[in-house]
């Protein structure tokens, strides 16, 4: 099947959202037990860890990490967000620079101005973005980001969006309570689907709609390590507990280029592939045999490629082995973690 196609239902009991592509699924979005990354918690300071330089704070039903020591004290309160999922055994990631993201703003407290997005490009366009902004922003102690899916959207629309955002964020602020509180639960995955996966698309809602378009099977595919690539390779893809291992295998082909054609064409499936599996911290390739002199060309299809990815990936170098490594955000639920 041609086209997009976003379909929202339900699996072994969670809410999911699954994006198809031409008949590809290319995104996978599944409820966890864990507290889904943009919660917000009202926490408590607990003790800090200088040698990590952070500090553990007590949140409802567990406890958090924050990246910050200065300032704080024990028995403090302070607003937090999540910022992604925890590694097992460990505290939930969070973060005091609050946003309040929605499908066309994002409200950022504490850092004002109103901004666009740089894909936004034409200047008439962003011209009428930035006075539905100023209209909308009047007197609000808040910046704003304006989303790329603003290009072309209604501008009554925008702008109740803008204003919802503003009057939740206001809301959260605004909070008195002197006890650990969950002020905010996180988008699930029909809400983070309508949010993020903006290009147009067919939607299906029926039920068994997982079934109908293909989106079992491909989640099947998706439970093991092998990753076809194009040109007849394959890449394995092995959590550790340390790291994501993957290595990439030229399969038949072997000509002198068959190296470097394995490598492209995992530099372009990779992050789909993350993406689908709900995959992130550090990963190391162990790319096919190819010239030094091709390494060049190889950071750069994989530099185009995470560019349009929706989660936070460094692409940090390579080793003294000639591994390649990457450093990416956790903020998708890990498809073995849920799926039975």
């Amino acid at each position: 099947m041609r086209g997009r196609c976003i379909i929202l239902d339900h699996l072994e009991g969670r809410e999911a959202a699954a994006l198809m592509v031409d008949g590809h699924l290319d995104d996978f979005l599944i409820e966890s037990d864990a507290p889904a990354p943009g919660t917000i918690y009202r926490a408590r300071a607990d003790r800090p860890v200088k040698g990590q330089g952070g500090m553990f704070l007590t949140v409802p039903g567990g406890s958090a990490f924050l990246r910050q020591v200065k300032g704080l004290a024990p028995g403090q309160l302070l607003l937090v967000q999540v910022t992604g999922y925890a590694e097992p055994g460990k505290a939930i990631p969070v973060t005091q620079k609050l946003l309040f993201k929605s499908r066309y703003a994002i409200i950022t407290p504490g850092t004002p101005g109103l901004n666009l997005s740089r894909s936004i490009r034409d200047d008439a366009e962003r011209d009428r973005l930035l006075e539905i902004a100023h209209d909308t922003m009047e007197g609000a102690p808040f910046g704003l980001i304006l989303r790329s899916s603003c290009d072309g959207a209604d501008q009554d629309e925008i702008a109740e969006d803008i204003a919802r955002m503003a009057e939740l964020a206001g809301a959260v602020l605004d909070d008195t309570g002197t006890e650990t509180e969950t002020l905010l639960d996180g988008d699930g995955p029909h809400a983070l689907a309508w949010r993020d996966w903006t290009a147009p698309a067919e939607i299906v809602t029926e039920a068994q709609g997982f079934a109908d378009h293909g989106v079992l099977d491909a989640l099947t595919a998706a439970c093991g390590p092998v990753e076809p690539l194009a040109g007849g390779g394959r890449m394995f893809i092995e959590p550790t507990r340390a790291l994501i291992a993957v290595d990439v295998n030229t399969g038949p082909d072997s000509s002198l280029a068959a190296g470097i054609k394995a490598n492209l064409a995992c530099a372009r499936a990779l992050p789909r592939a993350l993406r689908v599996r709900g995959l992130g911290g550090q990963i190391t390739l162990d790319l096919a045999p190819m010239p030094k002199k091709d390494r060049r060309s190889f950071e750069t299809a994989l530099r185009a490629a995470f560019r349009s990815d929706s989660e936070e990936t460094a692409l940090v170098g390579w080793t003294p082995l000639g591994h390649y490594e990457l450093q990416r955000k956790r903020g998708r639920t890990p498809l073995d973690g849920v799926l039975t």
